[in-house]
């Protein structure tokens, strides 16, 4: 049972395909996950890596403040559908799911041209193009945040579900908090703020952070911090008895499990993730997100009492300090907000979105 995954270009395109890709065949054995990507993305380092059959196409994002460019979009554009034809030719797909990015849109317009059943996992509150153009054409469209339905056209029949976006999630049995912090060197009933930037926007995080601990923070408040690869070296020095500096930390079990508060990215996946540990969060939006999909994502959980939110321009380590200490020092803060994001979270949502692919499959033989 062949199924495409299309999308790409960058992780957050890509990661959640894995994850579904997995749980179908821990719930298939039979399902034969095949992966379309872009020569560009991320898929290139990541797919030659994984378990999972794939082809990498000529395929290119729509250049639109360098509309010249599009050129090489046109071009990739035809090779790529002509791939995919004789992809489907010898092993056609029961299915193609398009996880976004630009790396989706030429097999989902192939999968709508032919008549394969469509199935859009959408991972931001503000869809992205490709999500928007297909939700159309799409079987079944799974959302990451609630707040994406509005901006949808499904067909009268497609299956809308809120799934969460697919991660990892927690074990059955979570690591203990107080022995979690004992794993960093902190205190069991330590206040710890998990800290990390992500790939990209990094930087001016790690510089509002590195001010906040040169300023001095509260005597209750422990920090891990994590810099980035690129970062460490400028930063390591910042390591105190309270203050845990790592460059990148995977897994990441031992420290969600002992942080109250995370300061990170809007990021939709790290978003999810710290929402299944139940990790209220102090947010910064990456301002230069395609279509500000950050500033949007972290607003829907700001509405929901899961995150406060600070743009970058307003980020300072006054601004931050006063976020750390208002959430901290408020008694039973922490405890709501944790109460709220875990009323956002869907840990088994590649297990859910799996299933329901699994069911349009076997209705549509």
């Amino acid at each position: 049972m062949r199924i495409f995954f299309a999308g790409g270009g960058t992780g957050g395109h890509l990661y959640p395909g894995l994850a579904i890709a997995r749980a179908l065949v821990k719930a298939r054995a039979d399902a034969t996950p095949f992966f379309i990507g872009a020569q560009r993305g991320v898929e290139k380092e990541v797919l030659p890596n994984t378990e999972f059959p794939f082809v990498l196409l000529d395929l290119h994002p729509l250049y639109r403040t360098r509309i010249w460019r599009s050129w090489k979009t046109v071009a990739g554009g035809i090779k790529s559908w002509r791939a995919i034809a004789r992809l489907s030719r010898t092993d056609p797909a029961r299915a193609i799911v398009g996880t976004g990015g630009y790396a989706s849109v030429m097999a989902l317009a192939y999968g709508a041209a032919r008549g394969i059943p469509l199935v859009l996992q959408e991972q931001n509150s503000y869809p992205g193009i490709a999500t928007r153009v297909f939700s159309r054409y799409a079987r079944q469209i799974h959302l990451g945040f609630p707040e994406a339905r509005k901006y949808l056209k499904p067909r009268a029949d497609a299956l809308v579900v809120d799934s969460g976006n697919p991660i990892q999630p927690p074990p059955q049995f979570r690591p203990d908090p107080a022995a979690a912090r004992a794993e960093w060197g902190f205190p069991p009933n330590a206040r710890v703020l998990l800290a990390f930037g992500g790939s990209q926007g990094a930087v001016a995080i790690n510089e509002v952070i590195a001010a906040w601990l040169r300023k001095g923070i509260a005597s209750d408040v422990h920090v891990i911090w994590a810099t980035g690869k690129g970062s460490f070296e400028s930063y390591s020095a910042l390591e105190s008895e309270r203050v845990r500096v790592r460059d990148y930390i995977a897994p990441m079990e031992s420290a969600y499990a002992a942080a109250d508060l995370a300061l990170a990215r809007a990021g939709a996946m790290s978003t999810a993730e710290l929402a299944a540990w139940g990790v209220p969060m102090i947010l910064v939006p990456l301002p230069t997100a395609a279509a500000d999909h950050q500033t949007t994502n972290a607003r829907a959980l700001e509405g929901a009492g899961a995150a406060t939110v600070i743009l970058q321009r307003d980020f300072t380590p006054e601004r931050l300090e006063a976020e750390v200490q208002g959430i901290f020092g408020t008694p039973g803060r922490v405890e709501r907000m944790s109460a709220s994001v875990l009323a956002r979270s869907r840990p088994r949502a590649a297990d859910e979105i799996a299933g329901h692919i699994l069911q349009l499959v076997e209705r549509a033989r």
